[in-house]
Formats: structure tokens, sequence, C-alpha cells
């Protein structure tokens, strides 16, 4: 294809692109004559396999192709209402992979609402990432809370760690801290939150909130206490996800937070980079 019809179709998949609560979605109508398809009955066979295809995935077709009315004009200047269909990026996908790859068109839509999926997918991963390392990072500020709050009540470094490790004892359903390390192939020189689930690290800051609001509500202090306390915190927390058909102990480990945030500041750099040789 020529850089000229790559640009013209480019323009046309974009002014057909209509924002449906927050879903982009084109009108099965419209996308039609785009596609090079000058027959209704054409165009929804191709409709038709798209649906199968959905289907075949496992994802609700309803979700990707509900049924709409779409007001057309006549001739006598009045206008009636055809049947339409809305679909979704995905929708379009999968219906340019079932068209005719004869027609150019079809070829570029291929192309088009792949790249497009893809960076979707893309997105929802970065958020994903973002998510993993702001939940670790509130874990640590909640552990450095409580910490200062029990040195301040006879309980030194050591007491700490003694009470964090009975406190994942007790979440993790009598499995230690080392022996999670091992379960999920963590190093030794590394903290265990750094490759737990995000679910986990969640419920290890919720947990930790608690006994440090407890800490100062009960007025807690020394050692045993406050270490008996934290248990029960867990403990609850524990039997909240066991209740949701969630064992904390029982699920695989997530991608190392390290990394991510290497990885999230790498590419915030390089997005500043691109912004500056295009504001030049």
């Amino acid at each position: 294809m020529k850089r000229e019809q790559i640009e013209e179709l480019l323009q046309q998949f974009e002014a057909v692109c209509h924002d449906i609560k927050g879903i982009e979605c084109w009108s099965a109508r419209e996308l039609q004559s785009i596609l090079g398809y000058s027959k209704w009955d054409n165009f929804i066979k191709v409709i038709e396999k798209a649906k199968i295809a959905c289907e075949s995935s496992g994802i609700a077709v309803s979700d990707h192709f509900p049924d709409i009315g779409k007001m057309v004009s006549l001739g006598s200047q009045s206008q009636r209402e055809v049947a339409d269909i809305a679909l979704t990026r995905y929708a379009c996908y999968l219906i340019a992979q079932n068209g005719d790859p004869s027609k150019p068109e079809i070829a570029f839509a291929q192309t088009y609402f792949a790249v497009q999926t893809r960076k979707q997918e893309i997105i929802e991963q970065r958020l994903l990432d973002v998510a993993r390392v702001t939940a670790r990072e509130k874990l640590s500020k909640s552990e450095k809370k409580l910490s200062g709050l029990i040195y301040e009540r006879g309980v030194d470094d050591k007491g700490f760690a003694n009470i964090r490790s009975k406190g994942d004892q007790a979440l993790f359903g009598g499995f230690s801290t080392q022996d999670m390390k091992r379960k999920l192939g963590v190093p030794d020189s590394r903290p265990l939150a750094d490759f737990l689930p995000t679910l986990t690290i969640k419920a290890k800051d919720f947990a930790t909130e608690l006994t440090s609001h407890n800490v100062v509500e009960k007025s807690l202090s020394g050692e045993s206490d406050i270490s008996a306390e934290h248990v029960d915190n867990n403990l609850a927390v524990r039997k909240m996800l066991y209740e949701r058909g969630v064992r904390p102990e029982t699920l695989p480990p997530g991608a190392d937070v390290s990394k991510l945030k290497r990885k999230l500041e790498t590419d915030n750099k390089n997005v500043l980079k691109d912004a500056k040789k295009k504001g030049k």
C-alpha cells in the first residue's frame, strides 16, 4: 500500500471511532464501507465468523458485539432505523482476521487493530506494575511507622523482627518468613515482600496498619503484648482472605518489585527524552 492510502485509512478508522461509556467502539455499518464491503449481507457473514472466534476464545460475544440501531437517510429526505452493531476494538480485530485478505483495507485493519490491542495490553500491564510498586512502598512506610511506634514502647530492632516474623507465620497459615522464601524462590538477602503477589502485599500492609492503630488505642507496650496484637491482626486478615477463597501461602510469586521499579523509572526517562525531542 502507498503511504497516502495508509494515511487515508488511518484517518478513516479514527474518524469513526466512538466513545460509548468510556469504551472505544466502531459502528459496523460505518466499518463496512471502510473495509471495502459494498453489501451488508457480505459483511455480516464476516461478523458472524468473528463472533464464533470470540466465543471459541471463551469471551462473551455480547460484550464485544452488542446490537444497536442506526438511523439512515432515505432519498425522500426521511429516515429509518436499520440494524447495526457496536464493535469494540477486539471485535474489530477479529473481523479483520476473518475478512477477505485480498482487500488492502483488511490487511491494513489487521495491523491497525493488532497494534491498538497491543497498546492497550501494554498500558494495562504498566498500570498493574505501578500499583504493585506503590503497594510495596506503602507497606515499607507502614512497617517503618510501626517500628517507630514500638521502639518508643520498649521494643528494639530484634524485637521488631520477631514481631514481624510471627505476623508472617499467622498470615501464611504456619509458614515462617523463611519457609515462604523457599516456597517462592526468594534469595535470602532479599525481603520476602519484594516477591509476594500484590494482593498479599496489601494484606500485610493492612495488618500492619491495624497493629499500629491498636498499639496506640490500647496503649500496648513490650514485645509480648505487641506481638500478640500483630498475630491477631494477621490471623483476622487471613480469615477474611480464606473466606473469599484465597490462601496467601499458595499464591504464586509476583515480579521482583525492585526490577519493576527500575523499569518504570527507565520508561519515564525515555518518555521525557522523546517529549523533549518532539518539542525541539
